[in-house]
This record gives structure tokens, C-alpha cells and sequence, in this order.
């Protein structure tokens, strides 16, 4: 009877500290599917962003020692790390012509691209003569990209000066091409008859430059760029004017360059260069998520500050939404719309 009563005052004793641990006189119910209990609920988003599908999206930049590259690798990387759910990566391309191809066979979601060349491929000029690409929207403009001439040869002064002279003009698939094209012609020399043209990216270009196998190379990108800065740190190089005669004959023709400067110092030696610019613009397939359009443009411009690149101090809101030949994404116009921007869409 002892040990009955004992066993007995110890269960009553367990009872009652267990009942004080739980705080409540009534069982605790399972946390459920989304609430702060649930140790496996996502993060809710913050106010002003949405929920991203998590699916990764490519986004084509351009060569590796080239802007396209370098800045969007930081700008995939912040969005990424935003903690929206929206993933991005940036890949390697040859350049804005082979990302709107790679766009539209969905090997490729996200691209960067030049402002001209976009509208080739949209109106199917061009590039794209008699074969518009259609299927993607503007996301947003970043940054001018310059036109640079850049040569290691003192006596190329003019573009005049490179007739008869060895010149990359851009790699297959980049709308350098036609760049290089217009401004030739702008200075009356054919690129088939009047130089010896090359075919060459912006590291094959600064290798050829340093290695005296070229006399010059169109590079179009925003200055600085990796593959110039690179080669004027180890060799005399030089950056060719653009006068202003010839720059109204190209603006002519081709209304969408502008007339830009580069600053002195931008590359170590080179003084103040007048060329002309193109918009460098990110772009998406229509069928990317509106979430994660919207989570893009919100990652770049709420983070600008942050950004670990120099194009970053560029971004700017108003330049952002000035794109009117390509409609915007639904999700970049959402984001755009509560800034106080009403741009075009579909």
C-alpha cells in the first residue's frame, strides 16, 4: 500500500509540472502552413515587393571583360540575395543581336542589349531584316553605352585615319557591327573596301590592340570598360574623336545615337574624348513572371547605392522609364506606375 500511495503522489506531481510548462490549460495546436509558427514559412515579402516563382532566369550579358557582363553579374547577384524568391543568373553572350535570338528560343529569359539593336529586332530591320522578334518586353534603361574607338597607334587621330588599317568591328552578334558601320559611313569609308575588318569581342580586340595585330577596335560599351582599362595600363592607348560635322550627318540617318563625352581619366593617360552613345537596356521574354519583373527593377533602383560597380551611379529613375519604341514589361510598369512613371506596354 506504501509503494501504491507513493507511485501515486509521483504521477500527480508530474501532472502538475508538466501542466505549468505548457502555459495553458488547453493542448497546443500544430502551427499551421504560413503562419510565424510554422518553422518552414517563407519570410513574408516586405511592403512593395512580391513574391518571385524561384525559378532561375537566365539573363545574357555580353563577353567577360566587357560592361554588359561585369555590371550585370552584380545586378543578378542583388537581385538574387533580395529575398524576394526571384533568382537570377548572369551568363556570358556575344553580345545584343545573339541575346534577343537566345531570348526568343528560351534559352535565355533576362538580356541586356543596346538600344538601336532592340529596335532592329522589334521592327526587323536590320539585323533583323524581314525577321522582327517581338516576344519581350523593356524591363528598363541603365546607362549610356559609348561608342569607343580605341587605338594604341598615335598617328590614327580621325576615324578618317583608318582606312587602309586592320579594325575589329565587333564580334558575330553584337550590334557593334552596325555601329562601326554607321560611323564609317558617316566619314564616307565602306567597311568591305576601305579597312581590313575584323570580327573580334572587346578581350580578343585588347589582346589583338596589345599583341600589334590590329590598328583599332570598335568597342561599344559603358566607359569605363574592363578590356580598355586593361590595355592602357600596360600600353599607350588612345581614344578616337568623333567631330561634331560628322556627328549631325550620322545623327541624320540614325536619330537613336547621341553625342556623348567621356570624361579625361576615365582611362589612365587618355584625355577628354567626344563620341556618340546608345542606351544600354535589360529587356525580358513576355512570359517572365510579372513578380519577378517587378522584383528585378525593384532590386536595381531601391539598391542603387549599394551596387558594387560604377554604371551604378548612372541608374536614375527618369532615364529608367524614357524607353517609348519597345513597350514595357507588365511587372517593370507595375514598379515603374508607383514611382510616378506612366510608361507604354502591350
Amino acid at each position: 500500500m506504501k509503494r501504491f500511495l507513493a507511485l501515486l503522489m509521483a504521477v500527480m506531481m508530474m501532472t502538475t509540472v508538466l501542466a505549468g510548462c505548457g502555459g495553458s490549460d488547453s493542448a497546443e495546436e500544430p502551427a499551421q502552413e504560413g503562419t510565424e509558427n510554422s518553422e518552414n514559412a517563407e519570410t513574408p515579402a516586405a511592403e512593395g515587393e512580391a513574391t518571385g516563382t524561384g525559378t532561375e532566369l537566365k539573363f545574357s550579358t555580353g563577353g567577360d571583360q566587357g560592361t554588359y557582363y561585369g555590371f550585370g553579374s552584380v545586378l543578378a547577384q542583388a537581385i538574387t540575395s533580395s529575398g524576394t524568391g526571384t533568382v537570377v543568373t548572369a551568363v556570358t553572350s556575344n553580345g545584343s543581336q545573339d541575346n534577343i535570338e537566345q531570348m526568343d528560343m528560351n534559352t535565355r529569359q533576362l538580356g541586356f542589349v543596346q538600344s538601336d539593336v532592340m529596335s532592329y529586332a522589334y521592327d526587323g530591320t536590320n539585323l533583323f531584316e524581314g525577321m522582327p522578334v517581338t516576344g519581350f518586353s523593356t524591363v528598363a534603361a541603365l546607362y549610356m553605352e559609348q561608342v569607343q574607338i580605341v587605338t594604341c597607334n598615335p598617328d590614327i587621330k580621325t576615324v578618317a585615319d583608318l582606312k587602309g588599317k586592320t579594325v575589329s568591328i565587333g564580334a558575330a552578334g553584337s550590334g557593334v557591327f552596325y555601329n562601326a558601320v554607321d560611323i564609317l559611313s558617316a566619314y564616307g569609308l565602306d567597311y568591305e573596301t576601305d579597312i581590313n575588318a575584323q570580327y573580334q569581342d572587346f578581350g580578343n580586340s585588347a589582346d589583338a590592340l596589345q599583341d600589334g595585330k590590329i590598328d583599332a577596335a570598335f568597342v561599344v560599351a559603358g566607359a569605363p570598360t574592363v578590356a580598355i582599362t586593361t590595355l592602357a595600363t600596360s600600353k599607350d592607348t588612345y581614344l578616337v574623336s568623333l567631330d561634331d560635322e560628322h556627328i549631325a550627318t550620322l545623327q541624320e540617318t540614325s536619330p537613336y545615337y547621341s553625342k556623348n563625352v567621356i570624361p579625361e581619366g576615365t582611362y589612365e593617360g587618355v584625355p577628354e574624348t567626344t563620341t556618340v552613345a546608345v542606351s544600354a537596356v535589360i529587356i525580358a521574354r513576355d512570359d517572365v513572371d510579372e513578380n519577378d519583373v517587378y522584383n528585378i527593377v525593384s532590386a536595381i533602383f531601391e539598391n542603387k547605392d549599394s551596387l558594387a560597380h560604377d554604371k551604378a551611379k548612372e541608374l536614375d529613375l527618369d532615364f529608367a522609364a524614357s524607353v517609348t519604341n519597345v513597350p514595357y514589361h507588365p511587372g517593370a510598369a507595375k514598379y515603374f506606375a508607383e514611382k510616378g512613371y506612366d510608361v507604354p506596354t502591350k
